[in-house]
């Protein structure tokens, strides 16, 4: 495990209404992330500073607000001696029995991590065709990469117990996928209770592309159907789909090589066709 020095990012916020009985107020920058889906979890007062921890996209972030409640700060809180408290308050509440923290690799952070979705909204921008908008809103959605970064992209809504979704997934997975040819940001949704609940859970996990694959292969245990874990950010996909009237998974975007926006609905028949055409 590598661990962080404490104070990466200092923030000023305000305070919304208490989100839960006996907890302190969540600060308004967090509550925008569990608005957009991120699970959170309160990690008890430490050095006189309330502790968070956000799981958003399978990623973890700590924040521990100011005294004065009117700032907090982001990273890891060591003690005088240089033991990582937060670590400790992880492992408590790991202790109680929560999933979502069971799947956290305590304090691992990532190098590559993208930094936190805390507060700052995009200026507006204006779409000059329909298909712009969509596209934005699809790439605004909760998705789980498959594959490596810098390759070609395809965004695809994926039911994680779609047989068509997992065909079209096999279509990629070793010739594609594994060898480094393209990425699928797959956007998980779900249409029944169970399902649902297992995309949310494959959006919390910090594993996602190896449990997706472990679930292809048959292993019934890689994604299981968590109701315990929040599904606001499954909603929020299902939401982009009923704008946009996609009625069917997988539902594959992309953009094309001639700077289009295009849709597939459902399996590609002619899979190096359709990766050919790719940007």
């Amino acid at each position: 495990m590598r661990f962080f020095l404490i104070i990466l990012i200092l923030l000023s916020f305000s305070v919304p209404a208490k989100a839960q009985e006996g907890l302190p107020d969540i600060p308004a920058p967090l509550q925008t992330m569990v608005d957009q889906g991120a699970q959170i979890r309160y990690l008890g007062k430490s050095h006189g500073l309330d502790g968070w921890i956000t799981i958003f996209k399978g990623q973890e972030q700590y924040f521990y607000v100011m005294p004065d409640g009117k700032a907090f700060v982001m990273g890891l809180l060591f003690d005088e001696n240089g033991k990582a408290v937060t670590i400790q308050q992880v492992q408590t509440l790991q202790k109680q029995g929560d999933k979502v923290l069971d799947m956290l690799a305590t304090g691992a952070m990532d190098d590559n991590q993208a930094p936190p979705v805390v507060a700052e909204k995009e200026n507006p921008f204006e779409y000059k065709t329909p298909s712009q908008k969509m596209f934005a809103d699809v790439e605004s959605s909760n998705w789980i990469t498959l594959g490596k970064r810098g390759t070609p992209v395809i965004y695809s809504f994926i039911d994680p117990q779609c047989p068509h979704c997992h065909a079209f997934l096999r279509d990629l997975r070793k010739d594609y996928i594994e060898k480094g040819l393209v990425q699928v940001r797959m956007i998980p949704v779900g249409f029944r209770e169970e399902t649902l609940a297992q995309a949310a859970f494959l959006l919390a996990a910090p594993d996602a592309q190896s449990r997706f694959f472990r679930h292809l292969d048959g292993d019934e245990a890689a994604i299981p159907a968590d109701y315990s874990i929040s599904n606001q950010g499954i909603q929020l996909n299902l939401s982009v789909m009923q704008a946009w009237k996609f009625d069917v998974t997988p539902m594959i975007v992309y953009e094309s090589k001639s700077g289009d926006i295009k849709i597939i609905r459902g399996r590609p028949k002619d899979i190096p066709a359709f990766l050919a055409d790719l940007k």
